[in-house]
């Protein structure tokens, strides 16, 4: 009977080992000790007076951006927890980090948590950053000269009006369509699933799902043909379609590109960064559309 009981446990035991690796079968980790799989991008130490200007020297020349693979003042770390890789984003320099592989229909997963330091022109704001996906072209292209076209899954920290984890901005000319209603207190627009469709080009905001203070937030992305969901602990903060760019030429699908994290003049870590390929929309999420 003993030899009955201790094969079943193991049977069981090996059937659940299985069980678990083909719930994780597909994924793929993003981040590690050397930050092989991104690039660093940096552009400029920006002060309170920028205004979608190139900073200019000491006798009034425009300064080139700082550029790939520097790494000034140490914006860009990989520090361990637990053994495992975590990204720290200093913040001094605004800039990013870039994938150094285009990604399309897929789900990217990751934690982050909010640290303390800041820097002009953010002191005294929300801690700010950004998960920025489908990115094309050459860096520089926004307002900050600092990042690529492409479509923002804000990451920022609780506590003001700024905005939420999970809102969207564009970059340099994306534009989506979300379904949203306008809040007239804030004179803003905010996600809202029964909410109308509308084009925006700019911001639409959402709830606050942050995880509180000091501890991790999980960000979900899912991504697929000209759809994306953003997901802040489990909750749905943001549903788009008609994912798209414009230029005075008109505008064209933006469905695929490179993924971009954010230094933005703050500090913050990002962990258990993964990606997997998927062939639809998880039901849940395609009845958003």
């Amino acid at each position: 009977m003993k030899k009955v009981v201790l094969g079943s446990l193991m049977l069981f035991v090996m059937l659940s080992a299985c069980t678990q690796q083909v719930k994780e079968e597909g994924w793929k980790s993003l981040l590690d000790k050397d930050l092989s799989q991104w690039r660093i991008y940096q552009s400029y130490v920006l002060t309170n007076d920028f205004r979608g200007k190139r900073p200019v020297d000491a006798d009034g020349n425009e300064m080139a951006p700082i550029g790939f693979d520097k790494n000034l003042y140490g914006v860009f770390n990989v520090e361990e927890e637990d053994g495992a890789p975590v990204l720290h984003v200093q913040g001094k320099a605004y800039g990013c980090v870039i994938s150094k592989e285009d990604y399309k229909n897929y789900h990217l997963r990751l934690k982050v948590k909010f640290g303390k330091q800041q820097w002009e022109p953010r002191i005294g704001k929300a801690q700010d950053s950004g998960l920025l996906y489908h990115s094309v072209g050459e860096p520089g292209a926004d307002y900050w000269l600092s990042w690529m076209r492409s479509f923002e899954y804000q990451v920022m920290q609780s506590g003001t009006t700024e905005g939420n984890s999970g809102d969207f901005w564009s970059i340099a000319g994306s534009r989506a369509d979300i379904k949203a209603s306008k809040n007239e207190e804030r004179d803003a627009w905010f996600y809202d699933p029964d909410g109308e469709w509308r084009t925006f080009s700019g911001f639409c905001g959402t709830k606050d799902y942050n995880s509180p203070e000091g501890e991790w937030t999980t960000l979900e992305l899912f991504c697929f043909d000209d759809k994306s969901v953003h997901v802040v602990n489990g909750h749905v903060s943001m549903a788009l379609k008609n994912l798209r760019y414009a230029t005075r030429e008109g505008e064209y699908p933006l469905t695929a590109g490179k993924i971009q994290l954010q230094s933005e003049a703050g500090d913050i870590y990002y962990k258990d960064v993964e990606i997997r390929e998927i062939t639809e929309l998880p039901a849940e999420y395609a009845s958003l559309f």
